[in-house]
């Protein structure tokens, strides 16, 4: 199925530390799946070149937007060389606040680099706007007459998000001007998959002639390596070359910013918290130009490394430790017994042992490597034949090898745009969605609802009594599809009928819930020890957490009137249709920000 009516599939990659986008003509999509129109980003500097920008994004001191990207970057520390900078608001990395907010709301905040504070869903759809614009100017360069319209417009997101995340970041784009009907979500290592899956084998690295990693009945591992996240999924492919999931969607937030982090650390353990803070408040060009210098660096940091690395560090950050310690950082390394002989300071410039620069790696790569092997102990991963790594981080030499070498009996396979496959594989993904034929539930998914009591069931607590006299059994849960099940992509999972219990009721209100459990009982209630340990956010004392909303309209009156609700757990976001006792649509929705 192609796109409709569009002319054009546009995806916007909204990455933790760089963000691009890409576009194709449906005709260009024709031709050659893989080919996509980019644009190459430069920072102010020069020294580094990209096809994605930095996810930064600055609003002067009345909350206007500004810039973004390496612009907003640049100004910043402009204006702080200046100090000008103080009422600013700089935002960066801050993708990472709907990964670790488990009950997102609409109007929370974040806080910007000089502690003032900004509703997140304005810090968001500015970026994307900004984007939005940026690529349409683009596409209107190459076809004058189009109108956005015209556009299908395409977000990615990590696979391990939750609902709530999906549905801030469509909000987020509708708010920058995206229609809703223009509009669809696509997971990262699923749009990664999809572009590889039209890649040449001779374009693999690691993939061997008589191999394919997407031949029919093949199974591989989704490592979706990206500068937040990990996301790692597990497809098969079927015979109708069609993508199956047969294990959820798994990963945690060990990407490629912990390796700066790393970095960040060991300076700090050179010079000292108080010095390096106040390096990083007083010298913020500087500190810019320290970590752009350690992005392009850390790429060349190889396992077969042996000859010492060389950083170039500002000379301010010296002068703040000489003003501090009252001796150069020279002089302090030659007498620190942990770094003396690993690492030297000579002007701007700072070397370290190859050893202590692929340490830097360590707890990231680390991390990533345990839970691949975890994941390696259930069968249905087990099996997988492949890895194909995607995602910028999956460039790094040092992730690569420790990959290889902690799984030799698997083919560890990334594509020569490793970088570019999850924003070149969303536009495959909008001009073809129904590639994706199976996904695995992450959760159990079910609303609150009520049911006849039973005193021989249910306990006193739970007895309500309704205006007409029924008595009811509140807090049921109501399962409607269960954890790790395999479901049909646009397929909805149930048909349920829902009953209004007041005769003046004009709409039927639900929370809805998800559990690790199987099975749970009431939404409320502790089920015990579960199977799966990838869900590490749930409160041990109630296993069933509130996900949001559902409403239904129920125009009339009446204890006759009802809704069949029908829903959908298979997409990339959650979808519910209603009908009312007539079988007329009515009107249904998931709220799960409030």
């Amino acid at each position: 199925m192609a796109s409709g009516n569009h002319l054009i599939v546009a995806a916007i990659d909204f990455g933790t530390t760089y963000s691009g986008y890409a576009f194709s003509f449906l005709h260009e999509y024709e031709k050659d799946p893989t080919k996509c129109s980019t644009f190459t980003w430069t920072a102010g500097s020069g020294g580094l070149q990209s096809l994605k920008t930095s996810s930064c994004v600055l609003f002067d001191k009345y909350g206007n937007f500004h810039k973004c990207g390496f612009e907003a970057e640049d100004k910043y520390s402009e204006l702080a060389l200046d100090d000008e900078h103080h009422d600013w608001m700089f935002f960066k990395r801050f993708k990472m606040n709907l990964y670790k907010q488990i009950g997102i709301r609409r109007d929370f905040k974040l806080e910007a680099d000089n502690g003032k504070q900004m509703d997140a869903m304005k810090v968001f759809s500015e970026v994307i706007k900004h984007l939005k614009n940026h690529l349409v100017d683009k596409c209107k360069s190459q076809q004058t007459s189009l109108d956005i319209e015209d556009i299908l417009f395409v977000i990615t997101v990590p696979a391990i998000w939750t609902d709530p995340a999906k549905q801030f970041m469509r909000e987020a784009a509708e708010m920058a001007g995206i229609g809703k009907d223009q509009l669809i979500i696509s997971l990262e290592p699923e749009a990664a998959s999809l572009f590889c899956k039209h890649v040449p084998i001779e374009k693999m690295t690691g993939s061997e002639k008589g191999f394919n990693v997407f031949s029919s009945g093949s199974t591989y591992i989704v490592l979706d390596a990206g500068g937040g996240t990990i996301d790692i999924t597990v497809h098969q492919v079927q015979h109708n070359g069609s993508l199956k999931e047969i294990h959820k969607a798994n990963g945690g937030d060990w990407g490629g910013i912990k390796v700066d982090e790393a970095f960040r650390e060991l300076l700090q353990d050179i010079v000292g918290k108080k010095v390096m803070d106040e390096f990083c408040k007083e010298h913020k060009y500087d500190m810019l130009e320290l970590f752009r210098d350690f992005e392009v660096k850390k790429r060349t940091i190889t396992p077969d490394s042996e000859e010492k690395i060389t950083f170039k560090v500002p000379i301010s950050l010296n002068e703040t430790f000489k003003a501090s310690k009252k001796c150069d950082i020279k002089d302090a390394l030659k007498k620190n017994s942990k770094y003396k002989t690993e690492v030297s300071w000579m002007g701007d410039k700072l070397r370290m042992s190859a050893n202590i620069a692929k340490g830097l790696f360590a707890n990231s790569v680390n991390h990533i490597v345990d839970r691949l092997k975890r994941l390696a102990q259930i069968p249905a991963v087990n099996k997988a034949t492949y890895i194909l790594m995607v995602g910028g981080y999956s460039e790094s030499p040092m992730l690569r090898n420790a990959i290889t070498r902690a799984f030799k009996n698997k083919k560890v396979v990334v594509p020569n745009e490793a970088g570019l496959s999850v924003l070149k594989g969303a536009v495959i993904f909008g001009h073809d969605p129904i590639t994706i034929e199976y996904r695995v539930s992450k959760y159990t998914y079910g609303i609150a609802t009520m049911i006849p009591f039973d005193e021989d069931k249910h306990d006193l607590s739970r007895r309500i009594e309704t205006s007409t006299g029924d008595v009811l059994c509140n807090g049921v849960f109501d399962k409607h599809v269960e954890i790790n099940k395999q479901i049909k992509v646009g397929v909805p999972q149930i048909d349920r009928e829902y009953v209004v219990t007041e005769p003046d009721q004009t709409r039927i209100t639900f929370k809805v819930y998800i559990s690790k459990h199987p099975d749970p009982m009431f939404i409320d209630e502790d089920e015990g020890d579960s199977d799966d340990s990838e869900i590490d956010w749930f409160d041990e004392e109630n296993e069933c957490i509130c996900l949001g909303e559902l409403g239904i309209d129920v125009p009339g009156w009446g204890l006759e009137r009802l809704a069949t609700v029908s829903m959908t757990f298979s997409n990339t976001e959650l979808r519910v249709e209603a009908r009312n006792e007539n079988g007329e649509n009515t009107e249904a929705s998931f709220d799960l920000l409030n």
